[in-house]
């Protein structure tokens, strides 16, 4: 039987995909909507104040839902295979740690970083930078004792470091512990608290409800002086590391956590269920995948159009119509899409409640609903990629999502320390900037290096070589 939910790696594959795509675009001459809600053209200056909800904003929480999906996964079966939690809490903070170091890393070794303009120095220190990572994440795939792995990562480290602090950076600016790249820094933290949570709560769902209450009552309690709550806070002992400001993507990587049970749980019956696919079922699924996308593309356009009242009363409709089309299913694929929907479905209906709230719906500075609506339209995703990738079985047709959600790290790496280099080396790189004067065109741009970035991540997955922590 297949282990394997290729709906999570496809969620993930189209997180890292569209990651690359939204910063990969011309900038000032795309319609807002390309853009994240607070930083619009043309001069994408950032407005705090500017709510909206755009299909840039739903990345990074689409990641980190995913990544909350895999801890059932992960953490689960070593628990069943007898470690114990010692040693899994100390592998939780050692990938916490190895994603810090990357996130410092690859900031510094982007070839804007370098030199500005950019120039040969840069591109080829950025591609020396990106050869670097391999033996610093990934097992060498050679037989050799454990020693020696070890010492080849070791020294990958040693000659980082060493890179890092006596390389000249542009505008006269000097290698820090505090210069990193933000999303792989509040990723690390996640790795580490996000499984730490999971972990002991890993046998009932609850205490994780309870948590995130409490890191709410926290978060909303921390603007009163001389509260204890501000304290906590305000309290870090390492900030180029961890700020508690991180936890609130919790909200986030929790009910990941849940849809990732639901999927092991799905998995395990499917070697059980002898229930034959009817026609209902079928045309089900068909609904399913309507609503799904209707749903997430209804939020998109109505948010970011300030139309709140419209889209509350639009979603509620078409969620109410989902919970009654599942309202009898019991078991195997039915089971599961009735478990994702209705998840969604309580994640958007607290998140669209909380939408006044905070002056609206904002990824940055994050509001409440922002986390429960983003983890309501992750819900629906995750359906959507299941009926698409599990059910009728398209992986050809996704493999493109899957493979890159095999491999994110590179994914997420590859356009700016490998693609961009190389086309600058080659001369290609003064090309593109003839894109960049029609909004069309400028979308191609970004299309184009997404499409690089996806065939690089492609053939290192092909060949088995990924990039761990």
């Amino acid at each position: 039987m297949n282990q394997r939910a290729y709906a999570l790696d496809a969620l993930r594959g189209y997180a890292i995909i569209t990651m690359v795509l939204s910063s990969s675009i011309a900038w000032g001459i795309l319609p807002a909507w390309m853009y994240h809600a607070q930083i619009p053209p043309p001069d994408h200056i950032y407005n705090p104040n500017l709510p909206g909800l755009t299909w840039v904003d739903l990345v990074f929480p689409f990641f980190l839902f995913a990544m909350g999906a895999a801890f059932p996964f992960s953490v689960g079966k070593r628990i069943e295979k007898g470690e114990s939690h010692l040693r899994l809490l100390w592998d939780a903070l050692s990938r916490g740690l190895q994603l810090t170091v990357f996130a410092i890393f690859i900031q510094h070794f982007y070839p804007y970083v370098l030199s500005s303009p950019q120039d040969v120095r840069s591109w080829v220190l950025a591609l020396v930078a990106f050869a670097l990572l391999f033996p610093m994440f990934m097992r060498i795939p050679l037989k050799m004792p454990a020693w020696a792995h070890f010492g080849i990562k070791l020294f990958a480290y040693v000659m980082a470091f060493i890179l890092l602090t006596n390389v000249k950076y542009a505008d006269g600016r000097v290698w820090s512990l505090d210069y990193s790249n933000i999303i792989i820094l509040v990723l690390a933290n996640m790795a580490f608290w996000g499984t730490s949570l999971y972990l002991f709560t890993r046998k009932n769902r609850w205490p994780r409800i309870v948590v995130l209450v409490c890191l709410m009552a926290i978060m909303l309690s921390a603007g009163i002086e001389g509260s204890w709550a501000k304290a906590m806070y305000n309290f870090t002992p390492f900030p180029w590391m961890y700020k508690f400001l991180f936890l609130k993507y919790l909200f986030i990587v929790v009910p990941g956590t849940i849809a990732g049970e639901y999927l092991m749980e799905w998995i395990t019956g499917r070697s059980v269920n002898t229930n034959k696919e009817s026609k209902n079922e079928r045309r089900l699924s068909v609904l399913l995948l309507l609503l799904a996308t209707v749903l997430i593309v209804l939020n998109l356009c109505l948010l970011q159009s300030r139309l709140v009242e419209i889209n509350a009363v639009a979603t509620f409709i078409l969620l109410v119509t989902g919970c009654v089309l599942l309202r009898k299913t019991e078991e195997g694929y039915q089971k599961l899409w009735k478990n994702l929907f209705y998840a969604g479905t309580y994640l958007l209906i607290i998140g669209l409640c909380f939408e006044s709230y905070e002056g609206g719906i904002k990824k940055d500075p994050s509001t409440f609903s922002y986390y429960f609506v983003t983890s309501g339209l992750a819900f629906m995703a995750l359906l959507i990629f299941n009926i698409i990738c599990d059910y009728y079985g398209h992986i050809r047709s996704t493999r493109f999502l899957v493979m890159s959600g095999q491999n994110p790290m590179i994914a997420y790496v590859s356009s700016n320390l490998l693609i961009m280099p190389l086309l600058g080396l080659l001369g290609i790189t003064p090309l593109l900037s003839y894109l960049s004067t029609d909004p069309w065109l400028g979308f191609l741009r970004g299309v184009i290096i997404t499409s690089l970035a996806v065939l690089v991540t492609m053939f290192f997955t092909r060949i088995k070589w990924f990039w761990r922590t």
